[in-house]
């Protein structure tokens, strides 16, 4: 498959965990079966709670939480919608461990994250929404003494930046109406 395109970037700044999965649950209903989203962000960068809020745009049934330990949680929609699956790649080595997930089989009837995907999930669809959320880093970034951190969960006013980029045929008219606006 040749790489397709990217179409169209928005970036947005968000302040707080809550923020964060309004984005998200705003980016829900313009999504549909076949759609694919790859999160990127470090530890404890929101991926997780931006896919909370995703699940909550979508209606779907069930508690978003992460799928580290199983690598994959199917979420059934309870509005006739599409379904949400939702990935954990960071334990995968590529492209081949991910097609051993057998995705294929929901992935033309669900919305389908896939957290810690670059470069393992692009091979999936010919068209994609990346999602982008990154932490500040440097001095004065986080508090002293602090550990790793998990999806805001010592932090959860602590600034993000949001990017979503489409790529492919599927976005290739623009981002859907309102997007981080």
């Amino acid at each position: 498959m040749t790489e397709p395109a990217q179409h169209w970037l928005r970036s947005r700044f968000v302040h707080s965990a809550a923020e964060l999965q309004s984005v998200a649950e705003g980016l829900g209903p313009a999504l549909q079966g076949g759609d694919l989203l790859i999160l990127t962000g470090g530890l404890g960068a929101g991926k997780t709670t931006f896919t909370q809020g995703l699940g909550r745009g979508l209606g779907v049934r069930g508690t978003v939480i992460s799928p580290t330990f199983i690598l994959v949680r199917n979420h059934p929609s309870l509005t006739g919608g599409p379904g949400l699956v939702h990935v954990d790649a960071y334990r995968l080595e590529g492209t081949e461990e991910v097609d051993d997930l057998d995705l294929e089989a929901t992935l033309d009837s669900s919305v389908t994250v896939i957290e810690w995907g670059a470069g393992r999930a692009e091979h999936l669809s010919d068209s994609r929404l990346e999602i982008t959320i990154t932490r500040p880093t440097g001095a004065g970034a986080a508090p002293a003494g602090k550990g790793i951190t998990t999806d805001f969960s010592d932090d959860v006013d602590e600034e993000r930046e949001v990017r979503i980029a489409g790529f492919g045929p599927r976005w290739s008219a623009g981002p859907p109406p309102g997007l981080l606006d």
